[in-house]
């Protein structure tokens, strides 16, 4: 399991690098194809040698070898967190086939739900709806038997926040409603802790706003909850199956 810590790690470098696209060309409606990588200031193409994740960063020093325009450390910061968030899943469920594989799959999805969230507060549908589908199919042929548990864990879950969401559209979104749904499909019961975790950040940040800006503008100011799920999300996929077993033997 060690050595296959480093694959996983290379691997999830290259995938941050193609989310660094995602987040920012999705959101634009912009090809994630075409046109190749290029420089946002000069739009030079970027050599292949200038873009391997987070060493070229590194040995241009945050600059575009062109003209020299800084390159937000935001991109091999996302390529890190990837790879990192990869070499987790694969450390944790090495022995599971079927939640190794949704793992990964549900790290991919949720770094650019995060970033596009926190960027412009919304969560787009072209990234939970596949995200559902493929949980669906990959759960349902990975490990059938606990697909059930998934299904219900999604509806309950994004019923959880869909039912507010209706109610005081200004507060909670449908975005993070399908999205906690979503979560339900790859993390089943361990959603629960999953939630709690971003309920709970959530609180310490809106409250950490008010304190600063006062209550009446701190309400007002918007706080995208996608960021908070993802986070929620990872710490359920690590350590919500254990969470869960020790609250049922405790209650």
């Amino acid at each position: 399991m060690p050595i296959a810590l480093l694959p996983a790690a290379a691997f999830g470098l290259i995938i941050g690098s193609f989310l660094n696209v995602v987040s920012y060309r999705l959101p634009a409606r912009v090809s994630l194809a075409t046109p190749g990588s290029r420089c946002p200031a000069c739009e030079t193409p970027i050599k292949p040698y200038d873009n391997i994740p987070v060493l070229s960063w590194l040995l241009l020093r945050g600059r575009c070898r062109a003209c020299s325009a800084a390159i937000a450390p935001r991109y091999p910061l996302v390529e890190a967190l990837t790879a990192v968030l990869f070499a987790a899943v694969v450390a944790v469920h090495h022995a599971d086939a079927a939640q190794l594989v949704l793992g990964l799959v549900l790290v991919a999805f949720l770094v650019p739900i995060a970033l596009i969230d926190l960027d412009h507060k919304l969560i787009p549908n072209r990234l939970t709806l596949p995200a559902a589908v493929l949980g669906v199919v990959l759960g349902t042929a990975l490990d059938p038997g606990g697909e059930v548990e998934r299904l219900i864990a999604g509806a309950v879950a994004g019923l959880v926040l869909a039912v507010p969401s209706l109610l005081h559209p200004k507060g909670i979104g449908m975005g993070d409603a399908k999205l906690v749904a979503v979560l339900g499909l790859y993390l089943g019961a361990a959603v629960a802790p999953a939630f709690l975790v971003a309920f709970m950040l959530g609180t310490v940040v809106g409250v950490a706003i008010m304190i600063r800006s006062g209550v009446a503008q701190g309400r007002k100011t918007p706080i995208p909850f996608g960021p908070f799920l993802a986070v929620g999300a990872v710490v359920g996929l690590l350590a919500g199956n254990e969470l869960v077993s020790q609250y049922l033997g405790t209650f």
